[in-house]
């Protein structure tokens, strides 16, 4: 990695250096070396050496053995039979003769490691798709113990998100069994873990993978574990700096909502959802939060309303007592605005508690009352058989 033109944003190559290591540390790299050039630092690392800046450069890459260098090492015989044991033994040879026993990328090679041209370097083409793979350290018995090497693949996928400039709504993990596994255990299983808006937060996906493990329970040892993205979408910044924003003041409400559900089960996490009707019961649902909020985000046309809606409505109505054709509840109602008619219903069937079919049809007249000591209220009349005629008190104004 270039990193002379970052030193500064990151403030200063000691603290991008750690930042680097550490990181680094968790993709299971086990050194990182920095040094003036880049083929330099890769063959201090494969020598086991950190720090490039040391010494002289010329001084340190001298004393590397001739496998540091993979265009050097390709031809360690030869020059081993020509007594060159070192870099420096190398560079020390003309190089009139390099050229013409051994191809041109010795020189190159050399030239580019002791700073003497310039590095040209390939970009790296990222693959359409991810799909990663990891042989684990140990056979791992219980589920939760995936997650150490799960959190490497999903920092490797959060990385190929981010230079896509995408989010993730779902992603599976796979894990293989050992091939010592009894056989009714099969070759291994997998979890697939969705979100319901898209994201590469690595907290927030680690934390959701976390929750679904822990009520895993693995058939045999697993050796291998395997992570792709199943449904990538390209994600919008709401920040509006020419900087990435890392500091939050708290996990989003649809992130906790999500954990919660992971751990106690997306029945068990539900939200209002309205519903195209006009019967006051039904036209509100409660569902699984990720359900309700896919189905709020297909349907984004606002409702109109042209009858009076109550600040509060009872969940059950309540029935009034009549007099004289006049609904009383605290008194006599005085009925000020309606009817507003709402029928319909018969399309609607449920089974009831002794499990018959029945159909949800009404036919109501909603009023606007007044009571001198409730206030304004909510009220209807049903139409019953042989014109008889109920009063229910349905809500109530604030």
């Amino acid at each position: 990695m270039e990193l002379e033109a970052s030193l500064r944003l990151f403030g200063g190559g000691d603290l991008l250096r750690e930042r680097v290591v550490q990181e680094a540390r968790e993709q299971g790299i086990a050194i990182v070396s920095w040094a003036p050039t880049s083929l330099a630092a890769l063959a201090l690392a494969r020598s086991g050496l950190e720090d490039g800046f040391r010494r002289p450069l010329g001084q340190l890459l001298d004393s590397l053995p001739l496998e540091s260098l993979s265009a050097v090492a390709a031809h360690q015989p030869t020059l081993a039979r020509l007594g060159c044991q070192t870099l420096g033994d190398v560079r020390r040879l003309p190089r009139g003769g390099i050229s013409r026993r051994f191809d041109k990328h010795v020189l190159v090679a050399l030239d580019e490691a002791y700073g003497l041209r310039p590095a040209a370097h390939d970009w790296v083409v990222l693959p359409e798709s991810f799909d990663a793979r990891l042989e684990l350290p140990g056979r791992v018995d219980s589920a939760a113990s995936l997650m150490f090497g799960a959190h490497r693949l999903l920092l490797q996928m959060c990385g190929w998100l981010a230079a896509r400039n995408a989010g993730v709504t779902a992603y599976v993990l796979r894990w293989c069994h050992d091939a010592m596994r009894a056989r009714p255990a099969g070759d291994g299983g997998e979890l697939i873990i969705r979100t319901a808006a898209p994201t590469r937060d690595i907290s927030h996906l680690a934390r959701l993978l976390a929750e679904h493990l822990a009520k895993v329970k693995l058939l045999a040892p697993v050796g291998d574990i395997e992570l792709a993205a199943l449904d990538v979408v390209a994600l919008e910044e709401a920040s509006k700096s020419l900087l990435p924003d890392t500091v939050r003041a708290g996990d989003e409400l649809g992130f906790v909502l999500e954990r919660i559900a992971a751990r106690l089960g997306p029945e068990r996490v539900l939200r209002p959802c309205v519903a195209e009707d006009h019967r006051v019961e039904w036209m509100q649902t409660w569902q699984p939060a990720e359900e309700a909020k896919r189905t709020r985000a297909a349907s984004r046309v606002p409702r109109s309303v042209d009858i009076p809606q109550p600040s509060w409505v009872l969940a059950q109505p309540l029935k009034l007592a009549v007099a004289q054709h006049r609904p009383l509840y605290q008194g006599p109602l005085q009925l000020v605005v309606g009817p507003h008619r709402v029928e319909g219903g018969w399309w609607h069937r449920a089974a009831s508690l002794d499990e018959r079919q029945v159909a949800h049809n009404v036919q109501r007249d909603y009023w606007v009352a007044l009571s001198q000591h409730a206030g304004a209220l909510w009220v209807f009349q049903e139409r019953l058989a042989h014109d008889d005629i109920s009063w229910y008190l349905h809500g109530v104004f604030a």
